[in-house]
């Protein structure tokens, strides 16, 4: 494991990483004994560091929830970050390439509680009562650490959060069948992945129950009004400059968000 020293320098290499949009050497190349607790002790600091300059939280997002995406990053659950409110984007945003390293996007849905949520022991029916909307969503991920990158990297990295955008025709979470909301992805004119949100984790609602008890162990609540994203069921599409990406749910409606 890492000392408290190396976890403050690796937390102020991210957050020059941030602020450069240039990608650091990773943080498991520097420091090779890196431990899963290591990472998301940085990744705190780093969310610290964001608070204390006035940043405030909105949620939360879950990551690695397909089992593809676990094995290619070799580890056994998903892993998760913390959502700033500046970080979310209305449905058509336009948003600059340039504030971003190397950004890509995933389709999710988001979910909005009303109610307050703690683990142990959540389960889905816990969450789905809990849940006040179930929103369509663009995830917006991006790497401060250089590739390869190893889960150490990822988690420390804020679960590569960085930016959401929000739109199409939210829904109570009873109103659908929410593992079946079907996924298309366009960049520009052309599909780039599909997908369905049963592969997250046989049902999306289990990734926010995921997340209600690791972090309930920390004696952290997910308190109503935050919004959580689910986690990805279509791999990650690049954006590169001058592209429209636009998220179809179907029935749900679109997200779409331009990089300018």
């Amino acid at each position: 494991m890492m000392n408290e020293n190396d976890r403050k320098k690796a937390a102020q290499l991210l957050l020059q990483a941030l602020k450069d949009k240039k990608p650091i050497v990773q943080l498991s190349s520097t420091w090779p004994g890196i431990t899963i607790e290591d990472a998301y002790a940085i990744q705190s600091l780093v969310n610290e560091a964001k608070i204390a300059g006035g940043a405030k939280v909105r949620g939360h997002k879950v990551g690695l929830t397909s089992k593809a995406m676990q094995q290619s990053s070799q580890i056994d659950e998903p892993d998760y970050g913390v959502l700033m409110q500046d970080m979310f984007h209305d449905d058509g945003a336009v948003v600059q390439h340039a504030d971003f390293c190397v950004p890509r996007v995933e389709m999710e849905l988001g979910f909005v509680l009303g109610k307050r949520l703690k683990g142990p022991g959540v389960g889905l029916l816990d969450v789905m009562a809990a849940t006040e909307w179930v929103v369509p969503s663009i995830e917006i991920i991006d790497a401060r650490v250089q590739n390869p990158r190893k889960i150490f990297d990822t988690v420390a990295d804020n679960g590569a959060a960085a930016a959401v955008v929000i739109g199409g025709r939210p829904v109570r979470p009873t109103e659908f069948d929410l593992r079946w909301v079907p996924g298309l992805l366009y960049r520009n004119e052309g599909i780039e992945e599909s997908g369905v949100s049963a592969a997250v984790l046989g049902h999306p609602a289990l990734g926010i129950a995921w997340l209600a008890n690791k972090v309930g162990r920390f004696g952290i609540a997910l308190e109503p009004g935050h919004f959580t994203l689910s986690g990805s069921f279509i791999r990650p599409v690049w954006a590169n400059q001058g592209d429209t990406l636009r998220a179809d749910f179907g029935p749900l409606g679109s997200v779409g968000v331009k990089f300018a």
